[in-house]
């Protein structure tokens, strides 16, 4: 017994500290501005697929990839990757989202006795930042005066008149989700605020599970940061946040994915790039043409995932049809 209790104890510790190097911070070779822009000009898309693309990586998703990922409906189940709209003001949530409900008042010229009993609502809600799960249209970023494909970016009075969100609402987003769960990958119960995701750690979560990232998927990265605001609070944001390093950008390209979304931002902070806060968003926002889901809840998806022992599924999703808009909230959709 004795002998049992030492070994357990042993390999306890053996576990623990296997855990704590894999989760531990840790700062990435610095990224001159030089190499950045390198990147930058390396990856791009523009022109690919015509000087007038208002799609990007979008095109990725072609008739015949949404038929394959019609294929991997099995159970029919459906989870949903959005938190609710957050009303409440808090660290994260600087803008609120308002809902004010109301009884319809007689108007319309209806007759007052024909008025039927409805009711109604008005939203308000300014969904960019880092408590609203929103999807960033391809107009969102602009580096050095030009948006993807070298569009101006300009406001005019209705929004941008190219890249804007409608873009993207006429078809939809509907191809092959890959989700990648690295707490559970790396036997954690959420990443470290700070820690990098690097393509290493992605090409080493393929060679495990015995998937391809590939040509039109939607690429999901869990960090299990709504588990760390369960255990830590709510902490600073900008200051620390596990995500991707601005060199994913490549492997993105390499692999012609579609879209990528996160439980945080996609990017890490700090990103380790030279005067640069969002380095990932501008290099697949803009030079790539990719557009990003931020803050999605993807507890749920990962919990049913597991069940299933399945990493891909249909990913099913629509933003509002808003002419000019940088971006929208949404409901994405994992269907199994």
């Amino acid at each position: 017994m004795k002998y049992f209790l030492t070994t357990l104890l042993v390999f306890s510790f053996i576990y623990e500290a296997k855990s704590n190097e894999i989760n531990r911070v840790v700062k990435p070779d610095f990224m001159s501005q030089t190499a950045f822009e390198a990147i930058f000009s390396d990856i791009s898309n523009w022109g690919r697929w015509g000087d007038a693309d208002q799609l990007g990586t979008l095109n990725l998703i072609t008739d015949k990839k949404r038929v394959e990922a019609s294929k991997l409906v099995i159970t029919g189940q459906t989870v949903s990757l959005s938190l609710p709209l957050n009303e409440t003001k808090d660290a994260i949530n600087e803008s609120p989202f308002v809902h004010e409900p109301f009884i319809f008042p007689a108007a319309f010229g209806i007759p007052k006795e024909a008025l039927p009993e409805a009711a109604g609502d008005n939203f308000s809600v300014a969904y960019h930042g880092f408590a609203h799960s929103h999807v960033d249209a391809i107009s969102h970023f602009g580096y050095k005066g030009k948006m993807y494909n070298g569009y101006s970016f300009e406001l005019s009075e209705g929004g941008f008149e190219k890249l804007g969100i409608e873009n993207i609402a006429e078809s939809g987003i509907i191809t092959r989700g890959v989700l990648i769960d690295f707490p559970k990958f790396f036997g954690v119960d959420y990443l470290e605020p700070g820690r990098i995701i690097t393509t290493e750690d992605i090409l080493n979560w393929e060679k495990k599970n015995g998937i391809t990232i590939g040509s039109g998927d939607a690429l999901l990265i869990k960090t299990g940061r709504w588990k760390a605001v369960q255990e830590k609070g709510q902490w600073n944001f900008v200051e620390s946040a596990a995500g991707m390093h601005a060199s994913v950008a490549e492997f993105l390209k390499e692999r012609d994915v579609s879209i990528i979304g996160c439980d945080g931002v996609s990017d890490v902070m700090p990103s380790g790039v030279e005067n640069r806060f969002n380095p990932l968003h501008e290099l697949v926002i803009v030079s790539l043409g990719m557009p990003i889901f931020d803050n999605l809840d993807l507890r749920a998806v990962s919990a049913t995932a597991n069940r299933l022992n399945r990493s891909t599924f249909m990913l099913v999703a629509s933003p509002l049809m808003v002419e000019g808009a940088t971006g929208s909230p949404l409901n994405p959709m994992a269907i199994f």
